[in-house]
């Protein structure tokens, strides 16, 4: 299988031409090693979220956007999920889920996983409605569990996070 490096295929993502910003997150474990990357690419109709995440264990893990862009204190820091239209938890919420809440990824036996995702329920254009730029930021957050996507996330513990930057 053909794979590029993390900074190659983040580089390129990167290069190409853009609607409008592009942002990009640079995430680590508690132990402040490196656990990946995620590209938050602006197009005409919503964010194209691209991770490739590495040095995690395996199995299904919970992927958030946090309200806060800071990953200090234990990653409490980033509070809760991106909720700027106060929508309740989970894809089966009544009244629509978190604009944070994004679906899982698995992890592979050697710690890797590669994602792409597509949301039009954020902008990471400054001033647009719904901007991960509020004046505070936000954060990518990896779960050491699964969402199970009901009204409370059950993923367990912030194990990785990076705050979300313009590029």
């Amino acid at each position: 299988m053909f794979r590029l490096s993390t900074t190659a295929a983040m580089l390129a993502l990167l290069s190409t031409p853009a609607l409008a910003q592009d942002a990009i997150a640079t995430l680590s474990d508690s132990e402040n090693e490196e656990a990946g990357m995620e590209v938050l690419r602006q197009a005409r109709h919503g964010v194209v979220v691209t991770a490739e995440l590495q040095n995690l264990s395996p199995g299904w893990h919970a992927l958030h956007i946090h309200e806060t862009g800071d990953c200090g204190d234990g990653f409490s820091a980033a509070g809760g999920h991106f909720a700027p239209e106060g929508n309740g938890h989970g894809y089966a919420a009544p009244d629509g889920y978190h604009a944070g809440d994004l679906p899982n990824v698995h992890v592979a036996e050697d710690g890797t996983a590669m994602a792409e995702m597509f949301t039009d329920r954020f902008s990471v254009t400054e001033g647009a409605e719904n901007s991960l730029f509020d004046g505070d930021g936000a954060a990518v957050m990896i779960h050491a569990n699964a969402d199970i996507y009901a009204d409370e996330a059950e993923a367990g513990d912030s194990i990785a996070c990076g705050v979300i930057e313009l590029n």
